[in-house]
């Protein structure tokens, strides 16, 4: 049975890839994204790869499921890592750092049909202009919760599910749309998974990464049963009533309102 949520997964590792997809993870992402990165995110407990074009042939030769590559989007890089990865196999294309239409055209012209071509929302320019990227033959969109805040000069990164603007912008796209990540339903910081698990599904978002907290709670479990226990309580989520998906969605504003309060008294 197909499963109602994908799970993507950044990693270089062939044990760890092999487990993920025996659990259920539809995707593997290898990421290329660095330029600029640990400047731009310098101060902040975020996951900066270095994965090289030997690690994205290894992960090619590795799996037979989706291979995704998210390349720099930078003009003295962007192009050669596209053909790169074209040439290694790659399914699909993810651009991230969004901040113009034709910057996407530029790619989708030069990808054509040789893969798909996924992008990340992650600047206040792509916010303003999500509606003009709906109409672009996209193979998914992701909502970058980190650099969004760093561009919105935001301490909080959750701001956008309580403020409305994911709400506002997923309804312009008929695409697979994702945001944020997971692990396991019963853990995840400074948010309770399930949490993040209701608003994905609220939302009727079909894909997310398993974040970087995954990789360090499956040290206690069995990969495979880690994956599929995010599956199941997603499955599980899908059948709430419409009064627990409004108290879940309460419930979720609590937490980032404290989170947002305790922020204020710590300045």
């Amino acid at each position: 049975m197909k499963n109602i949520f994908s799970l993507l997964l950044f990693s270089i590792d062939s044990h760890l890839i092999l487990q993920a997809v025996e659990g259920g993870v539809e995707a593997i992402i290898v990421d290329w994204e660095n330029l600029g990165k640990s400047a731009r995110q310098a101060g902040l407990d975020t996951e900066i790869n270095s994965h090289m074009l030997s690690d994205l042939k290894t992960v090619r030769a590795s799996t037979k499921k989706l291979v995704i590559c998210r390349v720099n989007n930078h003009p003295s890089a962007t192009a050669k890592e596209i053909e790169q990865a074209i040439d290694c196999g790659v399914d699909e294309i993810f651009l991230p750092m969004v901040r113009s239409i034709k910057e996407v055209e530029k790619v989708l012209e030069q990808v054509k049909d040789r893969a798909k071509v996924g992008i990340l929302i992650e600047t206040i320019d792509a916010i303003k202009i999500a509606k003009h990227l709906a109409q672009l033959p996209l193979s998914r969109v992701y909502i970058g919760l980190n650099d969004l805040a760093i561009d919105r000069k935001a301490q909080n990164i959750f701001t956008p599910l309580l403020d409305g603007t994911i709400e506002e912008i997923r309804h312009f796209f008929n695409m697979p749309f994702g945001f944020g990540g997971l692990t396991l339903p019963k853990l995840g910081s400074p948010i309770p998974c399930y949490l993040l698990m209701c608003e994905m599904l609220r939302l009727n978002c079909s894909f997310s990464f398993l974040r970087r907290s995954f990789h360090r709670d499956i040290l206690q479990h069995n990969t495979v049963e880690g994956v599929q226990e995010i599956l199941f309580a997603l499955k599980d989520l899908k059948l709430r009533s419409k009064e627990q998906i409004i108290k879940d969605r309460k419930e979720l504003e609590k937490v980032i309102y404290t989170l947002q309060t305790n922020e204020l008294t710590r300045k």
